[in-house]
């Protein structure tokens, strides 16, 4: 009698394949728990094979989670990719909106690798995030039309995207403030701390010269314009005294 293989029965697959289907399992388990919640036994029982056979191909969760790790920072620094045409405040807010909704899809598992932990505080996982924030430091810097910033300037870039970072961070532990609202006030503090640099600076204030003159009267920096000028005494009101 000729027996059937079940709908169940596990497809044998050749050794790059089933490494690629293991990230990507793990990925999917370290997007919805927080990595050192994840055992080898999840991601084997995920996959539908065995535990020895996880081992066969990575030699535990640390490496795994490297590899995941790996393709989850290209992607993220993909995100800052963005054509080089219209404003700068433009390109910047549809980059936050493509990392916020990495940053919601990826959870627990971005938190985890930013913040470090037993699971992802390694030299390796480290250099890699360190990838990620010098990829989308130079693409902030190719959006301006500079390979070579001075120290101001190169500080301004590095402060925002530090910022970016803290402030998903902080969505991610309570989702308090509608992410729409944070991914336009991250346009504005860019342009903030670059004008406040620019005070100093003659680079970075012609950056900022740049910006504000490209900028349409409906872009995401009218509102921060109309905002500080209503903070601003009317010309006609004498200044108080002491």
């Amino acid at each position: 009698m000729t027996t059937t293989p079940t709908a169940g029965a596990r497809r044998r697959m050749g050794v790059e394949e089933r490494r690629q289907q293991l990230i990507a399992v793990a990925l999917e388990l370290f997007s919805s728990r927080a990595p050192e919640d994840v055992s080898i036994d999840d991601i084997a029982n995920a996959a539908g094979i065995s535990r020895p056979l996880v081992y066969h191909y990575f030699p535990g969760k640390q490496s795994l989670y490297q590899a995941a790790v790996r393709i989850a920072a290209e992607e993220l620094a993909g995100r800052f990719s963005e054509p080089h045409e219209g404003p700068l405040s433009g390109r910047l807010l549809r980059v936050m909106r493509r990392y916020f909704d990495f940053v919601a899809d990826h959870g627990p598992g971005f938190s985890a690798l930013l913040r470090g932990g037993t699971t992802v505080g390694s030299p390796q996982t480290g250099a890699v995030i360190d990838e990620v924030r010098q990829a989308a430091y130079e693409q902030v810097l190719s959006h301006l039309g500079i390979e070579s910033p001075g120290p101001r300037l190169s500080l301004v870039v590095r402060s925002w995207v530090g910022l970016a970072e803290t402030t998903a961070l902080t969505w991610l532990d309570g989702r308090e403030v509608p992410r729409r609202e944070l991914e336009v006030q991250l346009v504005h503090d860019f342009v903030a701390l670059a004008a406040v640099t620019a005070v100093h600076d003659e680079e970075t204030a012609a950056v900022v010269r740049r910006v504000v003159e490209q900028e349409p009267a409906d872009g995401p920096l009218s509102d921060l314009v109309a905002g500080l000028l209503a903070l601003l005494p009317h010309p006609t009101e004498a200044p108080h005294g002491p």
